[in-house]
């Protein structure tokens, strides 16, 4: 669909932006340059912070308050879009160039339908259109991004639905206008794989169907071999590399994009197993048998979460648990620690039954576990500063500790996670996505735990952060000797990381075993799903995936 010898339909010309701070004048892009043409999609790369989403931002002029653009030229169509008036900016935000949010959760209004949401986006570029109008081309766009009864969707609210379902509605909302340009920022962030997969094949039946452009901006680089005609990569503002996407896996020139590369966790392809743990190891985690039902209401029947699921992380050990969106990972994670409700069944942490203890023995039990959340930004307190949040478990359970102890503490802590320790006085908001992971990732590790609860500790890290923070973990876990728990969708990072691996679907396993052993050859016809839809970082194989899958059909 590309056509690279057409005019750029975007094209981004030696963009520098500031922003104003109260320290100073902080350059964020300096001559930030990339095209994008018509049909083309353009991966945006890069670490946290390296300028990805400000780029996007500065497309459609929704920067901070405090950033201005300093020189350079944003042209659409042959138009500046960094000197266009208000208002004629206004008519082409959202109607010719729209963008999808990475957090569905804060892109959708929780008390408003799904359907209201994306109407209103419609009738603000057309708002001579009736209501009927605007309601059939919600239900006729909600279907074309695969949503099942539209109609009777639509009337839902976004709680209603889950998170892939939620990021079809936000991509819904942007393409209701019949937009020229979509910016995708980390579009699949925190999705299981084969949500993910999906999603990444509607964007690219949306660019065949429609003739969309694409700014994919991610940290997945297996998205990007997947997705990307080309390249840009990015780091501390500026552009890096910029190449055609077999060129940069095959033979990348500059030695930033050489180890984003390096840092991407591949499949082992063996199913060798590691060492095997003896059998006389005690049991760092027991769960047994394990229910967990949500009641609905006296009139409606409750809600079977996690049904009759049994397995063992054995003392120092990490085992995976892995499955789609709704097979009850989270769910037997909280219910771990004491944030789900455990219908029967019993788990044992260090040989003692949680759901048995009161008072001060079960205060005691809170501090051998510690959980890393899903969600970094809703998880930490958005009125506490970075080290407060990170020294709450001390404060709540090391009282005696004096506060310089508690700071020193904190610092350590920031530093394992590869953080300034000047960043303690910093809020939430003043980080990235990827910054607040790995904040919780230390607050969860302050009181050392002997059980980890981690609860896709990675879903929102740039790979080479990753990377760096999974080498913090295994030091970690290695020098500490504490077990694990990860729930993750990356299947690349379960095999690295964990010794067993347990697949879930519908609440129950299917498969669990040795983790390479069953991600390389699983026995189930859910397994083996779930390890094909996991995109590869390499972009050869990944066309080789498509072309047998067409072939198959």
């Amino acid at each position: 669909m590309t056509n690279e010898t057409s005019p750029a339909l975007l094209a981004v010309r030696d963009i520098t932006l500031d922003i104003s701070t109260p320290q100073g004048t902080v350059r964020i892009l300096e001559d930030v340059a990339l095209e994008i043409h018509p049909g083309e999609i353009v991966g945006v790369v890069g670490e946290s912070g390296s300028g990805k989403s400000m780029t996007a931002l500065s497309v459609l002029r929704i920067l901070p308050s405090g950033a201005r653009i300093v020189s350079g030229s944003i042209e659409f169509e042959g138009v500046d879009l960094a000197s266009l008036a208000p208002s004629k900016m206004r008519s082409i935000r959202g109607r010719r160039i729209a963008m999808v949010f990475q957090d569905h959760m804060t892109t959708l209004d929780p008390v408003a339908s799904i359907g209201k949401q994306i109407e209103e986006a419609y009738l603000i570029h057309h708002p001579r259109a009736s209501r009927a109008e605007a309601r059939a081309k919600v239900v006729e766009t909600l279907t074309q991004v695969g949503v099942l009864d539209a109609s009777e969707r639509a009337k839902q609210y976004p709680h209603q639905w889950s998170g892939g379902m939620r990021q079809r509605a936000v991509i819904a909302m942007a393409l209701v206008n019949d937009p020229d340009l979509i910016i995708a920022d980390e579009p699949t962030t925190a999705l299981d794989v084969t949500i993910q997969a999906e999603i990444l094949a509607l964007l690219r039946e949306l660019r065949d169907r429609r003739s969309l452009s694409i700014m994919l901006i991610t940290h997945d680089m297996g998205v990007i071999a997947d997705m990307a005609d080309r390249v840009v990569v990015m780091k501390d503002g500026q552009v890096m590399e910029t190449a055609e996407t077999h060129a940069l896996f095959a033979a990348p020139e500059h030695p930033y994009t050489r180890k984003l590369l390096d840092a991407v966790p591949q499949p082992s392809g063996t199913t060798s197993e590691r060492v095997p743990v003896t059998e006389d190891v005690p049991a760092a985690l027991e769960v047994q048998d394990l229910v967990v039902q949500y009641n609905k209401g006296w009139r409606r029947a409750g809600f079977t979460a996690v049904n009759g699921v049994s397995f063992t992380v054995p003392a120092g050990t990490v085992v995976g648990l892995v499955g789609e969106s709704g097979s009850g990972k989270s769910t037997i994670g909280k219910a771990v620690v004491g944030l789900a409700p455990i219908t029967s069944g019993s788990i044992r942490v260090g040989g003692v039954a949680l759901q048995e203890l009161r008072g001060a023995a079960a205060r005691a039990a809170r501090e051998t576990y510690g959980m890393v959340f899903q969600d970094p930004a809703s998880s930490l307190n958005p009125r506490m500063t970075i080290g407060e949040c990170i020294a709450e478990p001390l404060v709540a359970h090391r009282q005696s500790m004096s506060r310089a102890a508690r700071r020193a503490r904190v610092v350590e802590l920031l530093e394992q996670v590869e953080l300034p320790a000047s960043w303690r006085t910093r809020f939430p908001h003043e980080l990235s996505g990827g910054q607040r992971q790995r904040v919780g990732i230390a607050r969860a590790l302050a009181l050392e735990p002997e059980l980890l609860i981690a609860d896709e500790p990675t879903s929102a890290l740039d790979v080479s952060v990753q990377a760096t923070v999974l080498d913090v973990f295994q030091g970690l876990q290695q020098r500490l000797g504490f077990s694990c728990l990860f729930i993750s969708h990356d299947l690349a990072v379960v095999e690295l990381l964990a010794e067993n691996v347990v697949v879930l679907q519908h609440g129950e396993i299917v498969e669990q075993g040795d983790a390479r052993t069953v991600l390389n050859a699983p026995q189930t016809d859910y397994t083996r799903r779930l390890v094909a839809a996991a995109p590869l970082p390499d972009p050869v194989r990944q066309r080789a995936r498509h072309l047998t899958k067409v072939t198959t059909v």
